[in-house]
């Protein structure tokens, strides 16, 4: 039986072995909720108990892949210490699910992946983009440190320099520059995506469980070597939410003009 998670999320069940984890809803952007965040922390142990299960096709019904939070989740982290720490928790737990989950994940990248959206895009096992996907770390631009994701996995896809620069910058990234950069594992003409992604998910899921299991078990402890640093960025990020920097940057998207960020008077002189 398939499980309906929220207006944002869903969860189909094939019965070729492959669980669908849907963004929605279809025809406008998904965002990820307050309710479908916290369901990112703990689907893909979930998923891992559902018997016939072999792998987890991650995708979008929507105009695009997942844009992150929405807008009313960040105006209650700037304004509540509770809401950040249950976001931090479950920021977390969406990175260590999605690396200690032993089933392969592949993810299909149509349009906007931003925030929580680029970390489970990213994150994925195999990652395949449209040529027209539009990758996007935001949280410099926010005001915040890049803390959900991208310390543990972005050097190690596309190396430092372009980490940093793509980071710092807040470029948007397409399906094309990003396969160029190593970001994503393929980029494919939009209207292949769909069925290219599912072709690789269904392969896999016919593949060896233990062999897949054991060699994506190995292959993450690269990201286990990491996990000190991706610490220090979430807990840096979610003290950012706390500071005027980001009262700043959320004010300026909301007003379409660019940022003018300050920063405490004292910062450079206590760090």
């Amino acid at each position: 039986e398939n499980w309906d998670l929220g207006p944002h999320l869903q969860v189909m069940f094939g019965k070729d072995g492959v669980a669908e984890l849907i963004f929605g809803p279809a025809g406008a952007m998904p965002f990820a909720d307050a309710q479908g965040h916290a369901h990112l922390g703990n689907i893909w142990q979930r998923l891992e108990q559902v018997p016939g299960v072999r792998c987890i096709f991650v995708r979008s019904a929507g105009k695009g892949f997942c844009a992150g939070g929405t807008p009313d989740v960040v105006k209650s982290m700037l304004e509540s210490e509770a809401v950040r720490l249950r976001v931090m928790r479950e920021g977390r737990a969406i990175v260590q699910g999605m690396i200690d989950c032993d089933l392969p994940i592949v993810s299909a990248i149509n349009g906007a992946a931003v925030g929580a959206g680029a970390a489970v895009a990213l994150l994925a096992d195999v990652s395949i983009a449209g040529h027209r996907a539009k990758i996007i770390d935001g949280h410099t631009k926010l005001g915040v440190a890049a803390g959900d994701h991208a310390a543990v996995i972005w050097p190690l896809l596309c190396g430092m320099a372009k980490a940093k620069y793509h980071l710092l910058m807040c470029n948007t990234i397409d399906g094309v520059e990003a396969e160029r950069i190593g970001l994503v594992s393929l980029a494919v003409p939009d209207d292949e995506l769909e069925s290219t992604a599912r072709s690789v998910a269904r392969q896999l899921a016919v593949g060896s469980p233990t062999a897949l299991a054991f060699t994506k078990r190995t292959l993450n402890h690269w990201l286990r070597q990491a996990w000190p640093a991706f610490e220090h960025s979430l807990a840096l990020e979610v003290l950012g939410f706390a500071g005027s920097d980001a009262r700043e940057g959320f004010s300026a998207l909301n007003e379409k003009r660019a940022a003018n960020f300050r920063g405490p008077s004292s910062y450079h002189q206590t760090v």
